[in-house]
């Protein structure tokens, strides 16, 4: 009885079976934690496209701090990011800027936070394509209206989570600036109480003459 002999392969086979399981094998590590890296001089230099305005009231834009969320929606990554305006941030091969953040007048309402932000990706345009920067998203983002605009890519989002400026009057303790706006009434003088005296005419005041008496 002849034995069946063992299966053999070719050595490019081989080689594809072998590179196959290795990457089965790596899977479950591609969640690697985001690091920041240095960005490119040339996105660096880009511009938001416009001057920013200085506001009338408020912290200066140059002092302003906001706080933006990076999302990867590739492992689940989320962290945030604190950028002061003209500031940029690279995570692997995702690029944000801040151009500005603002938020509204304590007295106006309903309260908005907002941060102009660019978003540049390192990828290829096709398959054989080299890897290149490009722009995905420039424009305003809102805390509380976030559906106003968004960041369409399929990997990465980004968001506005805070924008640290003051306006003046503002306190560091809120019950303080809350004190502090409110003021004392004065007291009022209190009201004369009327003489009577005054209101009475003078032939009600005076009594009324006695009658003549009649004669016998």
């Amino acid at each position: 009885m002849k034995r069946a002999r063992p299966l053999s392969l070719p050595p490019v086979c081989a080689l594809v079976f072998a590179t196959l399981a290795l990457a089965g094998c790596n899977r479950g590590n591609d969640e690697a934690e985001a690091i920041a890296t240095e960005v490119p001089s040339a996105v660096a230099a880009q511009g938001a496209g416009g001057a920013v305005v200085e506001s009338e009231y408020g912290t200066p834009v140059k002092e302003r701090v906001a706080t933006l969320g990076l999302l990867n929606k590739r492992n689940n990554l989320t962290q945030d990011l604190v950028l002061k305006p003209g500031e940029s941030r690279r995570v692997g091969n995702v690029i944000v800027k801040l151009a500005t953040c603002e938020r509204t007048l304590p007295w106006e309402n309903p309260p908005e936070t907002g941060a102009f932000v660019q978003v540049f990706v390192e990828e290829r345009a096709d398959a054989g394509q080299p890897l290149t920067w490009h722009k995905t998203f420039s424009g305003w983002l809102f805390k509380n209206s976030p559906s106003l605009n968004v960041v369409e890519h399929p990997v990465y989002d980004v968001w506005v989570k805070d924008c640290a400026m003051k306006f003046p009057g503002e306190e560091e303790n809120p019950e303080d600036f809350a004190a502090s706006n409110k003021a004392a009434k004065p007291a009022g003088s209190p009201e004369a109480a009327p003489s009577p005296s005054a209101s009475a005419s003078p032939a009600a005041a005076a009594p009324a003459p006695a009658a003549p008496a009649t004669p016998d």
